[in-house]
């Protein structure tokens, strides 16, 4: 089947297999990265898309596949939605690029007003956008420092900020993401987070005492410029902290007069069944790091927060010559537009009430299965020895490679690689989510 076959049409809501998986045209593909591609841009499926759409990814050979990553949760409003087509289309016709600090456009200023208005808070908010996640939290802390005074940055264990240098170094996790790549920034100090399913700790408070604790005698309340969390941990594992822990470094962070900094990269933009994570906890952070879900596929990050801090950095200290491209901008306009008219927040609840409970169902008759937790369509299974919390880390890569076989892209995840990370996009119809749910149970039930 040729790719103009394939695409010529809309993507059906489907699941078919017409090849192995991956395919001889995805194998022949394969081989010309192997050929082409540096060594170190790892792939997790071989398969080579050539259209999406709802929950469905069709590949080079004429398969479709079920869609549980959405791209690692950015194609949340669906893979070229609609209204981002149209969008993306049209501004490109009118121009492409400017640099917004030569010449700006409306589209940048745009998309700082939704962001302003979008984010927790009401007070005065300003915004700044970049390309990737790791820029955004780069510059947040760049930004946080600028405004204290101050040097030190506290991160997390199980954290993930990015690739970037000093990302690199706030991120929890060696391998694959700081391995051999050293030395890393300084100033950059790693406490315990709340894992309720390994310390055992459900109070949140408690947790947060802890961490603290090691922040006032390691590293001096009066040296911090930023306290930098996932509200939902992604890489580390879908953590979701227990109730009370991000409200208390909050509180802590006002009286010390440090940067509260949300990087909600992952969880952001409807994922979770809110607009940001955070609101689940009641938190405003002063802070607060977006990208991946912001456009649809297209390269944006912004980092949004209070007026006073954000104006801290001199003119030209923030920016960059792709930051707030123009289509990319158009793109999170009609993402913005999609997740309010289509009811979003909404719909990733009910997706959370499906999976979670096929999961458990699931969970409670295979005792492999440590936790089933996560929020709206940020769901995770971590996989244990029956019988145990000791991480299963084989049993997640056997369970992936049987999901694949089978057409349902599945992702993995977390510190112990352990976790099946399950991110399907709000656009999924419910019996491809329903397909991809018996998928999964038929292979805990075959591998028992």
């Amino acid at each position: 089947m040729s790719i103009a076959e394939i695409t010529g049409a809309a993507v059906t809501q489907e699941r078919r297999l017409v090849t192995s998986i991956p395919g001889p045209v995805s194998q022949q593909m394969q081989a010309r990265k192997t050929a082409a591609v540096a060594a170190g841009v790892g792939t997790t499926l071989p398969v080579y898309v050539v259209a999406a759409g709802g929950g469905i990814l069709v590949d080079a050979d004429g398969n479709q596949l079920i869609d549980f990553g959405s791209g690692i949760a950015v194609t949340t409003v669906g893979n070229s939605a609609p209204a981002v087509v149209e969008a993306v289309a049209e501004q490109a016709a009118a121009f492409t690029h400017t640099c917004f600090m030569v010449t700006p456009y409306e589209g940048y200023v745009r998309v700082a007003e939704e962001l302003n208005r979008l984010t927790p808070g009401d007070h005065e908010k300003r915004s700044v956008l970049f390309n990737s996640g790791a820029e955004a939290v780069e510059n947040a802390v760049k930004i946080a420092r600028a405004h204290t005074r101050r040097q030190a940055v506290v991160v997390f264990d199980h954290a993930y900020h990015g690739r970037t240098n000093l990302t690199m170094a706030m991120t929890a996790k060696n391998q694959p993401y700081k391995n051999g790549f050293g030395p890393f920034a300084g100033e950059v100090y790693r406490v315990p987070t709340s894992f309720p399913f390994r310390d055992g700790e459900t109070d949140g408070a408690a947790a947060a005492a802890r961490a603290l604790d090691l922040i006032d005698k390691q590293v001096g309340a009066d040296n911090v410029a930023a306290v930098v969390i996932e509200p939902i941990q992604g890489e580390g594992g879908f953590i979701v902290p227990a109730p009370g822990f991000l409200p208390a470094l909050q509180n802590w962070c006002t009286a010390a007069g440090a940067v509260f900094v949300a990087d909600e990269v992952q969880s952001g933009f409807a994922r979770t069944g809110a607009m940001f994570a955070v609101e689940h906890d009641g938190v405003v952070p002063d802070l607060i790091v977006t990208a991946k879900g912001i456009a649809g596929g297209l390269p944006l990050s912004a980092v949004t927060g209070r007026a006073e801090i954000m104006d801290a950095p001199q003119a030209g200290g923030l920016g960059g010559t792709y930051g707030g491209n123009p289509l990319a901008c158009a793109a999170a306009l009609a993402v913005i537009d999609t997740i309010e008219r289509e009811g979003l927040l909404a719909r990733a609840v009910e997706i959370e009430e499906t999976m979670t409970g096929r999961l458990k169902a699931i969970a409670a008759e295979d005792p492999r299965i440590g936790e089933v937790r996560g929020r709206g369509a940020m769901i995770a299974v971590e996989l244990v020895k029956a019988g145990s919390a000791e991480p299963d880390a084989d049993l997640a890569k056997q369970v992936s490679a049987a999901a694949h076989a089978q057409g349902l892209v599945v992702l993995t995840c977390g510190t112990y690689g352990n976790v099946l990370r399950l991110l399907p996009p709000l656009s999924m119809p419910d019996p491809l989510l329903e397909e991809g749910l018996d998928i999964l149970a038929a292979i805990f039930a075959e591998t028992r």
